[in-house]
């Protein structure tokens, strides 16, 4: 692989805006999430034992236990974290100064100590995907103190960067696994898609449409989706360019479809992100005449080999999945066909072979790296490269080695085979979310209609309102509430201080429920009961005379999901107390301070705004801002004075170079002169 400045450029100003996203949306839930009165108050995941802050520290890494020192409580601490990467990340956006190793190093601490004590609202895998990127961003990102001007920071640059690549790997292969090891009949029968557009969290209304392509038009669409996530992976680390884009494409599509059709906040943003690590800066450029063969035949053993795997990866996909045209309906037929054993058997098989072929990409990586640092001039510069290089291969080489554990999860016969000290490794980094297992929509959920039991904001209540659209602002609450309707309540304790809250009148609270309180239906007084309950969401359907119905959705009662409780309620009362939601909370601290005052001041400000407002507007704000910067420098170039080719002078750069050409070639005294006379001339 060539030299990858720009697509590492593009990778870092693309994690610097999932960052601010990540940020500001978690800032405006925090009142009602982990505010002292909140759902699940933060303050009970930082008990003050008596010990020292770096025993603290190592207990639960989380700058919040500097709060006290700054006279914050545990919900100021996370609203300030939350505004200082904002603030941060805002900067990285819109300069390139500020994406260095230190910006992420800080970013990353910023997250991590939100991600402690978020508990069950912050441990989804787009939370831990962002810690792990974050991590290996500080890796990837330049160091600006220690670049020099012969930028030999690049000796090592293909080396953290394949990190990256490594990791988008893990995510797609693993997310492909678990759909078939879960042996969820609707992924093995390919009709997981008719379900999936109206039982996802939140879906778009472009959602609706998705949903009423014909039956085998969504079984091929999971046909591809195993492709693309089983099959594809394996071209990232083949030496063809050709191959690597293709498998840039692909995911591309398919990540840009899920966008459009649900609202998974960044998630599949941070996903595109990571597919940067596919690309190169390198350009054909022409060779000289004496090797125009020899370049005539790699370029056509090259050509041969990507048209082998394709054929290839078209064959397996034609056999396994028995795709057949239909002539007279005019469609494609697919259906598996393979067993489980016979899968489990492939994986088993192929496990150790992927990490071998990681090994050997990496190894290759470390290689052209050694071999830039021992090319560069000076023997204090070589020598300095090569320091770097074997610091940053080390590191390297150790993430690659602890991920290792997570990623085998998808087969536990080959994760019992890791030696010890591996595991080791894994469990001492563990509590910092450096490495993490992935494999997302493993069963799908909701067959047979969706669950759902309190109107939002944005999942799905009246019938006859379109699905909105709120990427990248994920509204917690919202999607703790699908995963709560799956299942009985007391396996959603949290669900039990909702209800306590709302009974309550918990204007924080209230605000995650609907940010208008003109509209939220207790505003004047809170309720004396409530119970909840359970209905089932199916998207209406277009009847064959293409006919639609004025609603999106059609629903049915199904049972009762909380009974009916009040305050002082005796069952009430036992839920709270068996759950531990009914500790008092600290005294609070003073709030005359100035940073306090401040925090307040901005959170008065910032609440009168729904929070998909705040993130659309700033994502807005940055489009213009470098559609200006593009608009004003293109001005300006276009209106610079050109120059004439024979008054052009020339670089020093070139001037140094063809002096140094003729020194080591002996030039005559004659021929410098000739070069000074006409520098004189020009």
């Amino acid at each position: 692989m060539g030299e990858q400045r720009q697509a590492r450029s593009a990778f870092l100003w693309g994690l610097s805006g999932i960052y601010l996203f990540a940020f500001l949306s978690l800032y405006t839930q925090i009142p009602g999430l982990y505010g002292r009165e909140g759902i699940l108050p933060a303050w009970k995941m930082l008990r003050f034992t008596g010990k020292g802050l770096l025993e603290q520290m190592k207990d639960s890494p989380t700058l919040l236990w500097l709060g006290t020192h700054l006279g914050l409580d545990t919900e100021q601490g996370m609203e300030l974290i939350c505004l200082l990467g904002t603030a941060l990340s805002l900067g990285a956006v819109l300069f390139n100064c500020l994406r260095d190793s230190l910006t992420f190093f800080l970013l990353w601490i910023l997250y991590l100590s939100l991600y402690q004590v978020g508990q069950v609202f912050l441990y989804f895998q787009w939370d831990s995907l962002l810690l792990e990127t974050g991590f290996l961003a500080i890796l990837v990102a330049p160091m600006r103190a220690l670049r020099s001007k012969s930028n030999i920071w690049s000796s090592h640059d293909g080396i953290t960067f394949w990190l990256i690549r490594w990791l988008l790997f893990r995510l797609m292969f693993a997310s492909g696994v678990v759909k078939l090891t879960s042996r969820c009949p609707t992924w093995w029968g390919l009709t997981a898609l008719t379900y999936h557009y109206e039982t996802q969290c939140i879906p778009t209304p472009v959602a609706w449409y998705a949903h009423q392509l014909p039956v085998w038009f969504q079984k091929l669409s999971v046909v591809a989706t195993y492709v693309i996530e089983m099959g594809v992976p394996w071209l990232f680390f083949l030496p063809s360019r050709r191959l690597r884009h293709f498998s840039f494409y692909a995911q591309i599509l398919l990540q840009v479809l899920i966008v459009v059709t649900g609202n998974y906040n960044f998630f599949n943003l941070l996903t595109l992100v990571l597919c940067f690590s596919l690309l190169d800066d390198q350009h054909s450029k022409p060779g000289s005449k004496g090797r125009k063969g020899r370049r005539f035949s790699m370029k056509s053993f090259a050509v041969l080999f990507d048209l082998l795997v394709f054929g290839l990866l078209g064959f397996w996909t034609v056999k396994y999945f028995e795709l057949q045209i239909n002539w007279e309906k005019y469609h494609v037929e697919s259906k598996t066909a393979f067993t489980y054993h016979d899968f489990l058997q492939w994986l088993r098989t192929l496990t150790f072979p992927s990490i071998w072929i990681a090994a050997v990409s990496l190894g290759w990586e470390i290689l052209k790296g050694m071999y830039r640092s021992a090319s560069l001039r000076g023997f204090f510069w070589k020598l300095w490269a090569t320091i770097q290089w074997a610091i940053f291969s080390f590191a390297a080489v150790g993430m690659f080695v602890v991920s290792l554990v997570p990623y085998t999860y998808i087969d536990f016969e080959t994760n019992g085979q890791l030696w010890p000290s591996v595991h080791r490794m894994f469990k001492a980094v563990d509590d910092y979310q450096l490495v993490n297992s992935y494999g997302l929509f493993r069963r799908m959920t909701g067959v047979g209609g969706r669950p759902e039991e309190i109107e939002f904001m944005y999942k799905p209540g009246n019938v006859s309102a379109p699905p909105p659209i709120v990427t990248p602002h994920q509204p917690r609450l919202d999607w703790q509430m699908w995963f709560a309707a799956l299942g009985h309540h007391s396996q959603s304790p949290w669900f039990t201080s909702f209800v306590y809250r709302l009974l309550q009148g918990n204007k924080d609270v209230i605000k995650l429920v609907q940010n208008d309180e003109s509209l939220y239906p207790f505003n004047s007084q809170p309720p004396n009961y409530i119970r909840a309950q359970l209905y089932k969401y199916w998207f209406t359907e277009v009847d064959q005379t293409g006919h639609t119905s004025s609603n999106w959705w059609r629903r049915r009662h199904v049972e009762e999901f909380y009974p009916v409780v009040f305050l002082g309620d005796p069952t009430l009362e036992s839920l709270l107390n068996q759950h531990g939601l009914k500790d008092k909370p600290p005294a609070r601290r003073s709030s005359s301070a100035p940073l306090p005052s401040a925090l307040r001041l901005i959170r008065d400000i910032l609440q009168l705004y729904p929070a998909a407002l705040l993130l659309h507007s700033l994502l807005i704000t940055v489009v213009v801002i470098y559609s200006l910067q593009a608009l004003f420098g293109r001005g300006n170039r276009s209106g610079a004075p050109k120059q004439k080719s024979h008054t052009k002078p020339q670089s020093e750069k070139k001037r140094q170079k063809e002096t140094s050409k003729q020194g080591e070639s002996g030039g005559s005294g004659k021929d410098t002169g000739h070069n000074n006379r006409r520098r004189e001339k020009s």
